[in-house]
Formats: C-alpha cells, structure tokens, sequence
C-alpha cells in the first residue's frame, strides 16, 4: 500500500544545521500525585456541580500542569491554548451530540443516515484542526510547533475510513446474494398468511467466511489508519523551519497489534479459567445453599457473581491495552527526531508498565477511583522519563537558531493562531 506522504519526507528535509558534537539530555517530570490530586478533585467537583460544562475549563488546566512539569533539555513545557477555542469547540460538539441523539430517539432515519455520513465525511477535518491546536499550542523556549500538512495530505492520508465503508458495503450486498431469504427479510417480505413462524435465514459457510474477511479488513483499515496519521502528524509537524522525521514502517504497526491481540487472549483465557473455577465453585454453595437462603437471596448473589464475572473480563483486557500502549510509545519515541538536528531514544520497559497498570487499577478500585490522579502521574512518569533527547550542538545554539527561522515566519504563525479547534477529548 502507498505512503500517505511522499516517501522522500521520510527522512525529513536537509538540515541549515552543521554536524556538531551529540548532547543527550533526559526528559524529566516534576510534578507529584498530591500536586495533581488538588487539580484534579477540584476539575472533577466542578464538573460535577455544572453537568459537565466545566469539561473544558477542567482540560486546560489539567494540560497546563503535565506540560508544565514536563522538562525538555532542563527547559519546561508550555500549553497556551486560548480558552475561547476549547469552549468552541467543546460547544460545537455537545450541539452535534443533542442533535444527533434527538434524530435518533426520535426516529428520524434519513436525519441519522446524513448525520452519520457528514460524521466519516469530516471525521479527516476534526482530526486536523484537532492536531493544528494541539501542537499549535505548544512552547518550549519559546519556540511554537506546527501542524503544516495540507487538506489533501489529510484526507489522502484518510482512505482507511472511506475504504472501510467499502467493506462493509461489499459485506452487506455480499450477503444478501448468498442468502436470498435473507434480502427478502431486508426488504420487508415477511412469511405467508396464516404462517405465524417466522422464516428461518440460513447462515452458510461461505456467508461466514465473507464476515470474516470484512473483521479482518475492519482491523487492517484501522492499523493502517492510525500508521498514516501518526506519520503525517510526525512528518508535518514543524518547530522553526525544521520538520519531523520519521523511520517506523505498518508492518511495525501490524506487529504491535498482532502481539496485543495475543496478549489479550491469553489475559482472557487465564481469567476464564479462574473464574471458571472460583464461580463453579460459588455457584455449586449457593446451589446447595439455595433453601437455606431463601430465593430472593440467591438471585440477587447469582447477579453479583455474573456482573463479577463481566467485570473479571473487562479487568482482563487491561493488561493487553497496557501492553499495546508502551509498545507503541516506544516504537514511536524511538523512530522519530527533528530533520537532522535531534532524534528520540525510548527505553520503556512493556513488563514494568503493564504491571503498573495492573497496580494502579487495583488500588483505583480500593479506592473508588481516588488513586485515579497517582495513578495518571505513576504512568505519565514511567513514559516521559524514558525518553532521551539527542540533540547537535548546545541546546542554547540550537534554540536561538530556531527562534530565528521562526520569526522569518511569522505570517504563517499568524495563520497558524486562527486555525484549529479543540474538537476531540
């Protein structure tokens, strides 16, 4: 399959930049579970108190405080989106939201259809000016990044989704040509008068393997999806006159998902098992129990076991969304730098993550959600604090020299401040 961006921008542009002497400097994080524990109880009260208005107020002081305490080469980040363009954006969505919900409750089939087409249509936009206020809003040292691919880049880079519908499109019409009792049902055709059974639509091999193929689609569609925006988020992003470089491949993508999809089933099975055995186990006391208890007793601690048994396989897909996380974090920070002034070395270790995580849902749970802020700042951590910068030169060199480029551009830096919305969580 082709690259969403031109195969020469993977190695980013030539450089203005001499070779000079390789300085690594370690990123550092500074803030604490108690610090953010104060921004976050407060985040939450408020948005409790104004039904989730506050939600925007909230994101920006919760990004102030991880950027703020992030510590690039000893210098610290800076998050200065304008307030106005989150409350937009946060508003623009809550409408979108009300009145997709009033078209669905209420029927309104060709309404639901429109909203769900303009959705795939303008999901490539949201993402974008999404992105451009992102990194738009990011400083350190003064200097700003940028977001600088073009519509074109971005919608080319999104046939994942549009081809997506194709599948399924194809799966569907597929379908009902396999079956044709299954076309009649679509159409409204119902059984004969006086034929009070419903009919009964065959499911064939072929029917099945057709299904399949589209799940399999579905999940390349997706990999390849987040391959291109993660590249073209990478390879598009500008600090001065410097671009991003990137080295990663999709089939780097596919292995990733290949091991998380391993991980999550084995997770699954273990949990099966043991709750296989815990439950038979419950189940067979309450069985013989069951008179002693009286009825209402031992429905209501049947429900408890299977809602404790859904829960076990949610806790189950923990380990593998860790998993995924922190290979695809270092997989990242590992292959990416800026044209050929500086590059990123991770060493995130996926086992220590994947028990933090494991940790940090377990007290989360004690606690009822509590440890929710110590648990954010234990992972934060692990992953910032991984990260090495290797940059050419003194930081103090390369920083002015980059302050200058940004300067010869400020018309686009202007362009720059009145584009983009917060529009995605």
């Amino acid at each position: 399959m082709s690259q969403p961006t031109p195969s020469a921008g993977a190695a980013g542009p030539m450089s203005t930049f001499m070779p000079l002497n390789i300085d690594a400097h370690p990123l550092e994080f500074t803030g604490s579970g108690g610090e953010y524990f104060r921004v976050w109880i407060v985040n939450v009260l408020l948005s409790i108190v104004t039904l989730g208005i506050y939600t925007p107020w909230a994101r920006r002081r919760t990004a102030q405080y991880f950027y703020g305490h992030t510590l690039v080469a000893g210098s610290p980040l800076e998050f200065t989106a304008q307030q106005r363009k989150m409350v937009m954006g946060f508003v623009l969505l809550m409408l979108i939201t009300i009145a997709y919900q009033l078209a669905v409750n209420t029927g309104q089939d060709t309404a639901v259809g429109l909203f769900l087409l303009s959705g795939a249509l303008l999901a490539p936009y949201i993402w974008a000016s999404a992105m451009r206020f992102r990194l738009g809003a990011t400083r350190w040292r003064g200097l700003r990044l940028q977001f600088t691919a073009s519509w074109k880049e971005v919608y080319v880079a999104s046939w994942p989704v549009f081809a997506l519908a194709l599948v399924w499109f194809g799966v569907f019409f597929g379908m009902q040509m396999l079956s044709p009792e299954l076309a009649d049902a679509l159409q409204g055709a119902g059984p004969d008068e006086g034929d009070n059974e419903a009919p009964r639509l065959p499911f064939t091999p072929a029917m099945g393997g057709l299904l399949a193929l589209g799940l399999v689609l579905t999940v390349l569609c997706f990999i390849r999806l987040e391959y291109n925006y993660k590249s073209l988020l990478v390879l598009r992003a500008q600090v001065g006159a410097e671009r991003g470089r990137w080295k990663p491949v999709y089939m780097d993508f596919v292995k990733v998902w290949l091991a998380t999809v391993a991980v999550f089933i084995l997770c699954v099975l273990g949990v099966a098992v043991a709750g296989g055995l815990l439950g038979g186990g419950s189940l067979a006391l309450l069985a013989s129990q069951g008179k002693r208890l009286g009825i209402a007793v031992f429905i209501v601690l049947l429900v408890f076991a299977v809602f404790g048994f859904i829960l076990l396989l949610l806790i189950a897909s923990a380990p593998a969304r860790a998993f995924r996380e922190a290979r695809m974090f270092r997989l990242m920070w590992d292959n990416i730098g800026v044209s050929q002034i500086a590059r990123f070395k991770c060493h995130l270790r996926t086992g220590a993550y994947v028990w933090l995580r494991i940790k940090n849902i377990v007290l989360t749970l004690l606690t009822l959600g509590l440890y929710r802020p110590f648990a954010r700042v234990s992972e934060y951590r692990m992953k910032v604090e991984s990260v090495t910068l290797h940059i050419k030169g003194g930081v103090d060199q390369v920083a002015g020299a980059l302050v200058r480029q940004q300067q010869q551009g400020g018309l686009g830096d202007a362009l720059a401040d009145a584009a983009g919305l917060d529009l995605i969580g």
